[in-house]
């Protein structure tokens, strides 16, 4: 089920593979869940131009695995509101959930998930040229590592 924006409403907790998905201007991150959605691992890193919005890509991943739901960042302040970052992702998002249909896409507070994430690959002595073409993956790990347990701790209640 979707709401105006294109984004699925909550559902039942089903088992499966979860995507996570970061969006960038330049590049997008993805991430994916096991079935049993405990642990999320970086996939790839899709590039992003104004003639390729990397949607076929995401869609592929979708597809090979057999995701049951797409976890979408949604660039919030710290305040929790939604400037320009966020009207284009939400863009983004509705064309993405044209393009996986009829997996749901649900879209996320990813408040903070880059400076986490480069902090993160920081402490590994990831620097550089390499922590550029991973960052937007690590970013969705995080978003999606997050979604996960917050669904965990609200099946767990």
């Amino acid at each position: 089920m979707s709401d105006r924006s294109g984004t699925s409403t909550p559902a039942e907790w089903r088992p499966g593979v979860r995507i996570g998905v970061d969006v960038g201007r330049a590049r997008i991150g993805l991430a994916a869940s096991d079935p049993q959605g405990l642990l999320a691992t970086p996939v790839c890193t899709v590039p992003r131009t104004a003639s390729d919005l990397g949607l076929d890509k995401i869609a592929d991943v979708v597809r090979d695995y057999e995701a049951v739901e797409v976890i979408v960042g949604l660039p919030v302040t710290l305040q929790g509101e939604e400037r320009q970052a966020a009207a284009e992702v939400r863009r983004y998002v509705r064309q993405l959930t044209r393009k996986v249909y009829p997996v749901p896409v649900r879209l996320v507070d990813e408040r903070m998930s880059t400076v986490v994430a480069t902090r993160r690959l920081s402490e590994r002595g990831v620097r550089g040229k390499r922590r550029r073409t991973v960052v937007d993956q690590a970013a969705a790990v995080e978003i999606l590592q997050g979604w996960l347990d917050a669904e965990r701790r609200q099946r767990n209640a």
